[in-house]
């Protein structure tokens, strides 16, 4: 596995952006990924707070940091909108053409996109439509900008109690509904460990429909070296389906943050 980035969100919590890129730059991490450009993790919980787009851009740029992705809208679909309700379409797209926006200015190639939770008294057919309906007109919308959209697909027992989608199989339904060069999915190995999920099956079958991976140890969204999850097995499975994209490393540190790092990357790359 050579194509490795970190989402930086959880990491060194207090420190600003910039100075995470500067962290995760001098273990040898060339590639990174966020959340929102308006909004910032406190560790707890999201603040609203507008990231300095120019300044990481720039930082990025001389350091010769790709970031590889940021998040048009929320899980519960509180920012950015809701996919699951037809009523929030227009407010999605917006968002998503100002996400694309700042993408354009770190050079940033890929977005995330949730589907919102579900919505009372509607029917799973119908928020189905709905979500292929809005991914449809945004998939042209990113690809047309020369970005790619990835769907995620979250559990809900744990972190996403009420998420629409909770199972890998209906996002590549969703993927394929919409047959455009502008979605895929993001395969959450965490999430869909909780979610009770076969990897080995839903990659292998459906890697074509695949446009990035997110990685994290289960239980507790910790370290991936500590847990449940066989992640050299499934990592072996990923470097042999012709897969060319990142595997993104989004967890929650337990350890000391570059000393988790190092030990992570060794982990994924023992000979290196």
């Amino acid at each position: 596995m050579k194509k490795i980035d970190v989402c930086i969100e959880p990491f060194f919590i207090g420190t600003e952006t910039t100075e995470k890129i500067r962290k995760v730059k001098k273990l040898g991490i060339d590639t990174i990924e966020f959340w929102y450009w308006d909004h910032e993790f406190d560790g707890q919980t999201l603040v609203p707070h507008k990231k300095n787009i120019q300044k990481i851009a720039s930082v990025s740029k001389f350091l010769n940091v790709t970031i590889n992705d940021i998040v048009v809208n929320s899980p519960d679909g509180t920012i950015g909108g809701f996919l699951t309700k037809d009523e929030d379409r227009d407010k999605y797209l917006e968002r998503l053409k100002e996400t694309i926006d700042i993408a354009h200015k770190m050079d940033c190639r890929k977005l995330i996109t949730c589907t919102g939770n579900e919505v009372n008294g509607v029917s799973f057919h119908e928020q189905f439509d709905n979500v292929v309906k809005t991914l449809s007109k945004a998939a042209e919308i990113a690809h047309k900008e020369g970005i790619t959209l990835v769907l995620e697909a979250l559990n809900s027992p744990i972190d996403h109690p009420g998420y629409f989608l909770t199972s890998s199989q209906v996002g590549f339904d969703i993927v394929k509904a919409v047959n455009s060069p502008g979605l895929k999915l993001l395969y959450d190995i965490y999430h869909m460990q909780v979610m009770g999920e076969d990897h080995a099956e839903a990659i292998k079958n459906n890697i074509s429909l695949i446009g990035h991976f997110h990685a994290a140890g289960v239980p507790g969204r910790n370290e991936i070296y500590s847990g449940e999850i066989d992640y050299p097995s499934i990592i072996k499975l990923i470097d042999n389906s012709g897969y060319e994209g990142y595997f993104g490393l989004e967890y929650w540190p337990k350890e000391e943050e570059e000393n988790s790092l190092v030990k992570t990357l060794k982990h994924i790359n023992p000979t290196a």
